[in-house]
């Protein structure tokens, strides 16, 4: 889909330009990514759902340590966005947990990690999603696929950003038709297990925090020491996760 189109498209969902932009830049840098599945196809999948696209985030509870907000029926994309802006213009001092309630569908976690990264803070965020993911040994799906990002900001300038989802495929995948419904399990084959847990656990950490929907769950700190030039030194020509692949240095 072309970026026209699905600015016109998300406009026609009653969606204002400043929002249309915010969704379009995260698609974008999906696609660029090769993230196809949270790319601009996302648009058609958006246009099945129910949301106020008048709706904005509220902010209910704000301490120098701790946030609450309330996605207050605006997507989870444009809640995740006004929470990094505003910490980004006001970092905490030392650190910061912020819980955002009713935050659905936030997309691809290391995307908002990456931002506060590049803006000097240590993040690790998390956030729940519909129930996909099954036991390892089979049955109807218990948790979502519960992705866990953590972005670690350097004095090179190149952010380290780790966005894992805790099941062998996506669900964009399946919804850009890359992988099938049933290939949507636990990752790991004989060792799913561990990312099963994984799922359970950040599955009832955002729960316990957020309630009953979906929420994601960000903590924020100031970096104290930089461990990445040391750690970039050892893998020397090797990728790192979050790093450009090969084709987006080329692209650039």
């Amino acid at each position: 889909m072309a970026q026209n189109e699905a600015r016109d498209r998300l406009r026609r969902l009653g969606l204002p330009d400043e929002a249309v932009e915010v969704l379009v830049a995260h698609f974008e840098d999906a696609d660029r990514r090769g993230k196809r599945g949270h790319g601009l196809e996302r648009v058609a999948w958006l246009e099945s759902q129910g949301f106020d696209s008048a709706a904005r985030p509220r902010r209910l509870v704000a301490e120098d340590g701790f946030e609450r907000w309330s996605g207050n029926g605006a997507l989870g994309y444009l809640v995740l966005d006004e929470l990094v802006e505003r910490t980004l213009a006001s970092p905490p001092a030392n650190a910061r947990l912020v819980v955002a309630e009713r935050c659905f569908p936030t997309g691809v976690l290391g995307y908002w990690a990456r931002r506060l990264a590049e803006g000097g803070l240590v993040a690790v965020l998390t956030a729940t999603s519909p129930r996909r993911l099954p036991h390892p040994d089979g049955g109807s799906p218990l948790t979502g696929t519960n992705p866990l990002a953590i972005a670690i900001p350097s004095s090179d300038g190149q952010p380290v950003v780790v966005d894992v989802s805790m099941g062998a495929v996506t669900h964009g995948q399946v919804l850009v038709g890359e992988a099938s419904p049933g290939e949507l399990v636990p990752f790991g084959g004989e060792q799913a297990h561990k990312a099963f847990a994984l799922a359970v656990g950040l599955e009832l950490l955002v729960g316990a925090l957020a309630g009953p929907e979906h929420g994601a769950v960000l903590v924020v700190a100031r970096l104290r020491h930089d461990p990445v030039p040391e750690l970039r030194a050892l893998a020397g020509d090797r990728r790192l996760p979050g790093d450009p692949r090969r084709e987006e240095v080329r692209e650039a």
